[in-house]
C-alpha cells in the first residue's frame, strides 16, 4: 500500500476572474478528458492516478474553502480528506496529512508516503513513477526521493535539483544542491550540469516524517494537533524538510510535465475558445482566448495573443504574456469575497451587493440546490435572509417545522432562526441578505437536520 497525499491549496489570482480562493485553478472545468468531456485539473489527475499500477490510499490536503469544490467533483469514498485550521504553507500542510495517516488512518512507520500537487498536468507516466518513488524509499536509498523533471528550456521560474553526476540514468541518484529561481544563465548552467526541475513531490516513510513532526509538538493526538496547528512553522516543505535533510535521492521525468498557473499556459491546453455568451469577430482577432460566465451579451472584436474574461467576481482583459504578472492589479481589483461558489449541495453566486444611506447592507444571492442535497441545520447571528423559490421542489425547515416549497414560494428567516432545506427536484432559489455584516463566516452549523431525526 502506497499512501498518496495530493495537496490542493492555492487562490489562483493569476488566473482571477475565473479563480477565488473558494474555486482555484484545480477546479476550473476548462480541459477535455478522452471522450470529451469537460474536466477539471482535478479530475483529471484523479483519472490518471487511477490507472497507476499500484494499490494507492489516496489523502488530499485542503482548506475548509476548497472542500465543497472537492466534493463535488470526485467520487465519495476515493479518498481521505484533511482540512487544514488555516493556510500555513506546503511543510505544515504535510506534517498534518502524515499524522492524520498516522493516527487516524491507521498507517505504519514504515509505509511509504507520496507527496504531489493535485493541479499538474502532465503524461501518465509521471503518475506511473509513483511505484518507482515506492521502490526507491523501501530500499532505503535516501531519507527523502524526490522527482524530478528534466527541463526542456531554461525557465526562471521554477527551482532546481542538482544531481551527484548530473542526471544521466533513470533511476535514483544523490542529490548535490537545490537551486531556487536562477537567472536565465544560471539556469542554462544548471541544465547543461544534468539539473532538474524540481516538481514538489517527495516520498518517504511515514515513521520518517513522524520523527520530524515530534520536533515541534509533543502531542499524540491528532484532535490536539488541529487545535495547535498555528504552532507548526509557515513555511514550504522545500526549505524547512527538503534542503535539510541529509539523505536525499531524485528519480528523472522525462515527459509532459506543466504549471497551467497562468492564463497563457492555461490557454495552450483550453477544450474551448468562446465559453459563455460570446460573439467573436474571427476576421479581426487572432489567437483569443474568451470566457463569459455573467448572462450578459459580449463582443469581441480587434484582439490579438489576448485573454477576455467576465465572471460575477470581476472582468479582465490583458495580454496572453502580460497575464503572467498581473498579480498586483489582481490584488487591488478583486472583491473581499468570493462572489461564485460550488459547494457539495450544488452552487451558488452573488448578484448584487448594496450599502444604503443609512447603512444597512444588502446581499441577493442566487442558488441552485440539486435534487437528493441539502443544506445543514443553521442559524446566522448577523443577518436576515428572504427566499424565493424560482423553480423546482423540496422542503425548508424552520426552527423545527418542516413545509414544502415549490416555484413562487416564499421564506422569511430572521437572524437567529434554526433552518434547512432539501431539494426533491434542483432548487433555484434567489435570497437576499439583510444584515449589518454579510459574510459566509456568519453561520452556526447543526449538523444535517434529516439525518438526525429531528
Amino acid at each position: 500500500m502506497i499512501h498518496l497525499v495530493l495537496l490542493s491549496g492555492g487562490s489562483g489570482k493569476r488566473l482571477w476572474p475565473l479563480s477565488n480562493d473558494a474555486r482555484s485553478k484545480q477546479f476550473l472545468k476548462v480541459l477535455r478528458d478522452e471522450a470529451g468531456n469537460h474536466v477539471s485539473m482535478v479530475q483529471r489527475v484523479f483519472a490518471q492516478i487511477g490507472r497507476v499500477p499500484a494499490e494507492l490510499d489516496v489523502t488530499i490536503a485542503t482548506g475548509g474553502a476548497q472542500e465543497g469544490s472537492i466534493r463535488a467533483q470526485l467520487p465519495e469514498g476515493g479518498y481521505e480528506l484533511v482540512l487544514e485550521p488555516e493556510r500555513r504553507d506546503t511543510a505544515p500542510a504535510i506534517m498534518l496529512a502524515c499524522a492524520h495517516l498516522s493516527m487516524q488512518q491507521g498507517a505504519g512507520d514504515g509505509d511509504t508516503v507520496v507527496v504531489m500537487p493535485i493541479d499538474t498536468f502532465a503524461d501518465q507516466a509521471y503518475y506511473d513513477k509513483v511505484p518507482q518513488l515506492d521502490a526507491a524509499v523501501r530500499s532505503g536509498v535516501a531519507d527523502l526521493v524526490l522527482l524530478g523533471v528534466r527541463p526542456t528550456y531554461p525557465s526562471e521560474k521554477y527551482g532546481y535539483i542538482v544531481p551527484n553526476g548530473g542526471a544521466t540514468g533513470d533511476g535514483p541518484m544523490g542529490v548535490a544542491r537545490f537551486t531556487e529561481k536562477p537567472s536565465g544563465d544560471e539556469a542554462e548552467a544548471l541544465i547543461a550540469q544534468g539539473a532538474l526541475w524540481n516538481c514538489g513531490v517527495f516520498a518517504f516513510r511515514l515513521g520518517y516524517l513522524m520523527g520530524l513532526l515530534e520536533g515541534y509538538t509533543d502531542t499524540n493526538a491528532y484532535s490536539e494537533l488541529v487545535e495547535r496547528y498555528a504552532e507548526l512553522p509557515k513555511i514550504s516543505f522545500d526549505y524547512e524538510v527538503v534542503e535539510r535533510a541529509r539523505r536525499v535521492a531524485v528519480i528523472p521525468y522525462s515527459g509532459t510535465w506543466k504549471d497551467l498557473g497562468t492564463w497563457n499556459t492555461l490557454t495552450d491546453e483550453m477544450a474551448d475558445r468562446y465559453a459563455g455568451r460570446v460573439v467573436v469577430d474571427e476576421a479581426t482577432c487572432d489567437n483569443v482566448h474568451v470566457v463569459n460566465e455573467t448572462g450578459f451579451p459580449m463582443v469581441v472584436a480587434g484582439l490579438a495573443d489576448a485573454v477576455v474574461v467576465a465572471t460575477p467576481d470581476g472582468i479582465l482583459v490583458t495580454g496572453k504574456e502580460a497575464s503572467a504578472h498581473i498579480k498586483p492589479q489582481v490584488e487591488q481589483a478583486a472583491a473581499s469575497r468570493p462572489m461564485y461558489e460550488q459547494r457539495r449541495w450544488g452552487e451558488y453566486r452573488v448578484l448584487d451587493a448594496s450599502v444604503f444611506p443609512d447603512g444597512a447592507k444588502a446581499l441577493t444571492k442566487e442558488l441552485i440546490i440539486k435534487a437528493g442535497q441539502q443544506l445543514s441545520y443553521q442559524r446566522h447571528a448577523r443577518r436576515s435572509e428572504f427566499w424565493t423559490i424560482v423553480s423546482g421542489r423540496g422542503q425548508v425547515v424552520l426552527d423545527g417545522l418542516a413545509q414544502d416549497v415549490r416555484a413562487g414560494s416564499a421564506i422569511k428567516i430572521l437572524a437567529g432562526v434554526l433552518h434547512a432545506a432539501r431539494a426533491q427536484e434542483d432548487l433555484h432559489v434567489i435570497e437576499v441578505q439583510v444584515g449589518d455584516i454579510l459574510v459566509e463566516e456568519d453561520i452556526e452549523r447543526f449538523g444535517d437536520y434529516w439525518e438526525a431525526g429531528r
